[in-house]
């Protein structure tokens, strides 16, 4: 099983960081999933509307104010992946307690870079 990254806040705009993460995720060969608020494919990645049907979760990458991930705290903590990736514009200590407490790695850093410097 190949590990997976979960964009959460996942864009079909193409000028969308999220969007530019998928790709790269892919050119990468890594095994994406995707959520973001409309249904579409970026990258031959289907984005999903829900994490519903999302597991064997290694990553999750946030592309979501911090106003915005309140609603995904539970479920991404029940994903229980190895580490959530607070990209800039993310930063949310409420959340990065929560996820320790969880024993989830922290880490606050930008997907595209750890990409790009072989840090992924």
């Amino acid at each position: 099983m190949s590990i997976k990254t979960l964009v959460l806040g996942a864009s079909l705009k193409t000028n969308r960081y999220s969007n530019i993460a998928i790709h790269k995720l892919t050119s990468y060969h890594h095994n994406v999933a995707a959520v973001g608020l409309r249904k579409g494919v970026v990258a031959g990645v289907h984005i999903e509307t829900s994490l519903e049907n999302i597991e064997d979760i290694d990553t999750v990458t946030l592309y979501l104010n911090p106003q915005r991930q309140q609603v995904y705290y539970d479920a991404i903590i029940r994903l229980n992946p190895r580490r959530v990736i607070f990209n800039p514009g993310t930063e949310n200590p409420e959340f990065y307690k929560k996820l320790k407490e969880a024993k989830i790695e922290v880490e606050i850093a930008c997907t595209l870079v750890l990409l790009s410097t072989n840090q992924y």
